[in-house]
């Protein structure tokens, strides 16, 4: 392969830019470039795909297409191991003065003061500046020459900028074109779940299966940042059982908790964790919002709508939603007569204790989203 690369890269002519410029960089998942550039070279027999340019993996550099726009759009439809396919549409010396001058150029056609920008640099190769630095430096000139609006976020046109060693290759392309998490018409959920508490039934069955179910609740719980987790067994139950499950529980909420404060760049709930029997849960709660998960209940499809309206109330009074859900036993059925809401969120289909809870989130989540998007942002 290296080989490869070397004789590709010796046939890349280095007199002028014009000349040096590929017509599409692509990316791709690593270990696929010579598949990606195989198909390339079918499409078009003129066009020379040159793989891990450099010895850069997950990328392809396209140089001589006979139609590039033809081309692209054919790998679009016809190539799932392709990633991202950039259209090319100049290019300019490794350097930030090059490139902003040749952006200029660009920006004039392609950028109108009723857009909104973003541009995003990747480098490959040893430079004297940073991506941060080039991001600053042509964002800056274009939203004085054009006069449209950075937006970072939602940017309706996006200046890629991709420098490989040397040379920069420069594309502007549809801000839709970049998947994103979130959106301004999504409702970050975790915002609402932080208002609810989760009453339990522990598993508490052989220590290990306890131990192992607790984890895995735990990490449940925690990966939707749920205000607070009460776990509530029903009466009297075996102490063993439940410290394992226990064990597994808090074991389970700190390793995921771990993972969301390294990962996420926002402060991040931490779930708090308390006991109690599950018939004093339910005294305790009297006259607040309540909500049983359990197969004996309604379809969740055919009371979403009213379920919605019933928690955006409660949200907008500050009042806590409790939500009970069970394990080996269930919720007893005589609860069920203090809860507003009985539901089922798959008819039909038994839930495994460890996805139980997970499964009533994500049915909220669907019946609650459409509302929050429109009357909470």
């Amino acid at each position: 392969m290296l080989s490869l690369i070397k004789s590709l890269s010796a046939e890349l002519p280095t007199v002028s830019v014009a000349m040096q410029c590929a017509d599409l960089v692509i990316t791709c998942r690593l270990g696929m470039e010579k598949i990606v550039a195989s198909y390339i070279n079918e499409f078009d027999a003129g066009a020379k795909a040159l793989p891990a340019p450099y010895g850069f993996l997950g990328l392809v550099l396209v140089f001589s297409a006979s139609d590039k726009q033809a081309l692209a759009h054919k790998i679009k439809e016809s190539v799932p191991e392709a990633e991202r396919i950039y259209i090319v549409l100049d290019c300019a010396k490794a350097d930030i003065g090059d490139i902003v001058e040749v952006v200029k150029r660009i920006s004039k056609e392609f950028i109108s003061h009723s857009d909104s920008f973003a541009v995003r640099t990747t480098r490959r190769g040893h430079h004297t500046f940073t991506s941060i630095d080039v991001n600053t430096a042509v964002g800056s000139v274009v939203k004085d020459l054009t006069g449209a609006s950075v937006d970072l976020e939602n940017p309706s046109k996006v200046i890629v900028i991709q420098i490989i060693q040397d040379w920069a290759y420069i594309s502007v392309v549809p801000g839709s074109e970049f998947y994103k998490k979130m959106r301004p018409y999504k409702y970050p959920m975790y915002k609402v779940f932080k208002n609810f508490v989760v009453a339990h039934e522990p598993y508490l069955g052989p220590s290990d299966a306890a131990y192992t179910f607790g984890t895995r609740i735990g990490r449940e719980v925690q990966t939707y940042e749920i205000g607070e987790l009460v776990v509530a067994p029903i009466g009297s139950v075996d102490a063993y059982s439940l410290y394992c499950f226990l064990k597994g529980l808090f074991e389970g909420v700190d390793s995921r908790f771990e993972v969301q404060r390294k990962s996420y760049g926002r402060e991040v709930h931490k779930t708090r964790v308390s006991l109690q029997d599950m018939y004093q849960f339910v005294r305790s709660k009297m006259g607040e919002p309540l909500i049983i998960f359990e197969p004996e209940g309604e379809p969740i499809s055919k009371i979403a709508n009213e379920l919605a309206e019933f928690i955006m109330n409660a949200l907008k009074k500050r009042r806590r939603i409790n939500i009970m859900v069970g394990a080996r036993e269930g919720v007893p059925t005589s609860l069920f007569r203090f809860a507003n809401y009985v539901i089922d969120v798959a008819p039909g289909i038994v839930i495994s204790t460890e996805y139980a809870l997970a499964s009533a989130l994500i049915a909220l989540s669907t019946a609650l989203h459409e509302k929050l998007s429109t009357e909470m942002q």
